[in-house]
């Protein structure tokens, strides 16, 4: 049985439910802090989220000045909705979104499968200090 995922740009989530999808990725340096997360959403340029049904599956958030920057900050799939695209598809409209920015920019872990990701979506990868660094520029260098 297929699940519709529904994509939304810049719905509002619960903090609750904002504080579950990042927990479900163990990413406690966010959820130590749910007042923190509550300005997570409204502080960013733009944001997109994957529903299925009333459950937030995914999500990805954007900052920056929608010119010549958009620093991709996070971009997360709950575990049991991982390999079926979600990533992808949050990540290939945010490419769309702002294909008028020169660069977009984000930071992720240094995992082989993480970086096959990101090469695939057009990603140029720098490494520093075991951390990846990932630019797509757009037109000129």
């Amino acid at each position: 049985m297929s699940v519709e995922i529904i994509y939304r740009e810049n719905a509002p989530l619960l903090i609750e439910a904002l504080v579950a999808l990042y927990d479900s990725v163990g990413w406690a340096a966010y959820t130590a802090n749910p007042g923190k997360m509550a300005r997570l959403l409204p502080g960013a340029l733009w944001h997109l989220s994957a529903w299925e049904g009333e459950l937030p599956v995914g999500l990805v958030r954007v900052v920056g000045d929608d010119c010549s920057v958009a620093y991709v900050q996070d971009v997360l799939v709950r575990p049991d909705w991982q390999r079926r695209g979600i990533g992808r598809e949050l990540l290939r409209r945010t490419l769309a979104r702002f294909s008028h920015v020169r660069q977009t920019v984000l930071l992720t872990d240094d995992a082989p499968e993480t970086r096959a990701f990101y090469q695939a979506l057009g990603f140029a990868e720098a490494v520093s200090l075991g951390t990846r660094c990932f630019v797509r520029f757009q037109g000129d260098r």
